[in-house]
């Protein structure tokens, strides 16, 4: 008998059903969690740097964490949101290889799903200041991370399998391009593992080689190959990604940042913030305030 593992599980952050206007205009949004939305009325736009989608009635959007990616409304429109955190197993997102937008027609049971999980999750919106500057966020996150603690066995479950169900809806091989796992040698799949869960220590592009037993020159080749990226880029990006995780999440200065995700400095850590996203981290930081408020 062949056994399947869930891998991937969810926790949920926000829900709330929300009407907005042309103040809804941000650009360049990146975000450790996952947005997905219903539209019920009036129309808006989402883009990344590939895709530009209309949020019109009768839809649902996802996008993945640590997505790029503008959100505007000219007139009128009014949503249900969800914000929810990914956790795996080795450290891989379940949407690695697919940092896009997706959209899907609705469905009456999408809608029940919605519905339901704002009904079982009351007061888990997030418009509970309209000055960003006076929020604390490290409060606001341990405050979510308490309500679902406090959550009936009954409402956890309930809310894990919704995120699920809602989740599956993105992942048809029209618009899921999954990355076989069973074409990738094992010993960079290996090393992708080790990196995710090992951000905090020296992950030199030799000592990866040497872990797997090969040349270094080969393994890059071989790593680029089957990921798309030179190792030391995508080490780069997944401890970026764990940095912009932290901002949100924690209370953390950016020099304890650095040393959580591997950076021997604070300049260094900033120069490649910088690289990897476009802006600093005082400039990620501000931005992910006003889209939140």
């Amino acid at each position: 008998m062949i056994k399947r593992v869930l891998k991937h599980t969810f926790t949920l952050l926000n829900v709330d059903h929300v009407t907005l206007g042309p103040k809804w205009n941000y650009k360049n949004v990146i975000s450790p969690y996952f947005r997905l939305y219903y539209i019920d009325a009036g129309t808006g736009e989402i883009s990344d740097p590939s895709t530009s989608l209309k949020l019109e009635p009768g839809f649902l959007y996802i996008i993945p964490s640590f997505t790029l990616c503008n959100l505007r409304c000219q007139n009128h429109l009014s949503q249900f949101f969800i914000q929810f955190f990914e956790e795996s197993s080795d450290g891989i997102s379940l949407f690695a290889n697919n940092r896009s937008i997706f959209k899907v027609q609705a469905t009456a049971i999408d809608i029940m799903n919605f519905t339901r999980l704002l009904e079982i999750n009351p007061g888990r919106g997030i418009n509970r200041s309209d000055n960003p500057r006076v929020y604390e966020k490290n409060i606001f996150y341990k405050e979510y991370q308490e309500l679902n603690n406090r959550q009936s066995m009954a409402t956890f479950i309930e809310t894990h399998g919704i995120l699920l169900q809602l989740v599956s809806r993105f992942l048809t091989p029209e618009i899921f391009k999954h990355k076989e796992i069973s074409h990738i040698p094992v010993k960079i799949l290996n090393a992708i593992s080790y990196i995710q869960l090992n951000l905090h220590q020296d992950l030199s592009v030799t000592y990866l080689a040497e872990k797997a037993n090969q040349h270094t020159d080969y393994f890059s080749r071989l790593f680029q190959q089957y990921t798309g990226e030179r190792p030391l880029r995508y080490i780069h990006e997944k401890r970026i990604e764990r940095a912009q995780y932290l901002m949100v999440t924690t209370g953390m200065t950016y020099a304890e940042i650095a040393t959580q995700t591997g950076f021997e400095n604070i300049f260094y850590f900033s120069k490649i913030f910088k690289k990897i996203t476009g802006m600093s981290p005082g400039h990620y930081k501000k931005q992910i305030d006003l889209v939140n408020f």
